[in-house]
């Protein structure tokens, strides 16, 4: 239930993540994509990092995602962008997916839940890229340190993100290097999460007698408050670009 809830939410995003298009395409243009790169993006969500990167680079790519609804909305954008044909959408488990393919950059943007946390999920990564290729990996971190009242209103553990200076320590402790990163700032942050609530509401107001009407509708209300109250504050998200020492 709670990915549809996700779906419902997330029906008019583009990036399922706290990030402009601006800071796509920077990311894009920091990762010196060519038409030679092959990309694998797991829990490609929308998979509007490969088709805008394929538009513009001529990129091919492979992305896996549970969700059969934000998939459909991939196929439609990549034909819409002309890139249908570079790319390969597979509806599948990310953190079980593997293939014979070593790619010039694996990504996992927002979803390092799929390896039990960032170093798990880059150990994965690994096995898919090239010795010279990138990892791009999506992932909170601490601003500050939280009240111990925001773990449980954000549903985390105190553990599952650090700060960035211990986030620097996560990713070196696998064998990588960080080499760069791009941060959500505020505004993006804001709109990411504002979304949602517009979403949910029109939603909800044309399916009231929906038998799950209710909890999508405290699930919005606590995601909501929790954002405002702590989330904003304590918070960050970025993508980090990492290349093994």
């Amino acid at each position: 239930m709670l990915l549809r809830f996700h779906e419902i939410a997330e029906q008019n995003h583009k990036i399922i993540n706290p990030f402009t298009e601006e800071k796509l395409m920077l990311l894009g243009e920091i990762c010196q994509l060519t038409p030679a790169t092959h990309q694998l993006d797991l829990c490609c969500g929308k998979a509007e990092m490969l088709c805008r990167w394929s538009e513009r680079w001529g990129i091919s790519g492979t992305g896996i995602d549970i969700s059969h609804v934000f998939l459909e909305a991939a196929k439609v954008r990549a034909n819409e962008l002309g890139v249908a044909e570079r790319l390969t959408l597979i509806e599948g488990d990310a953190g079980a997916y593997s293939d014979d393919i070593q790619y010039d950059v694996v990504s996992c943007i927002g979803a390092t839940w799929i390896g039990n946390g960032l170093v798990g999920t880059i150990d994965l990564m690994n096995k898919q890229v090239k010795a010279d290729g990138l990892l791009l990996v999506g992932e909170p971190y601490w601003i500050t340190t939280p009240p111990d009242a925001a773990y449980k209103a954000m549903g985390v553990s105190q553990d599952d993100f650090v700060s960035l200076p211990n986030t620097l320590e996560r990713i070196e402790s696998t064998g990588y290097e960080l080499v760069e990163m791009v941060l959500a700032n505020q505004d993006s942050w804001d709109r990411y999460e504002a979304q949602h609530w517009i979403a949910i509401n029109n939603w909800l107001r044309e399916h009231a007698d929906d038998p799950n009407a209710e909890a999508l509708r405290q699930w919005n209300a606590d995601n909501k408050r929790s954002y405002l109250q702590y989330g904003r504050q304590y918070l960050g998200w970025g993508v980090f670009v990492l290349k093994k020492r």
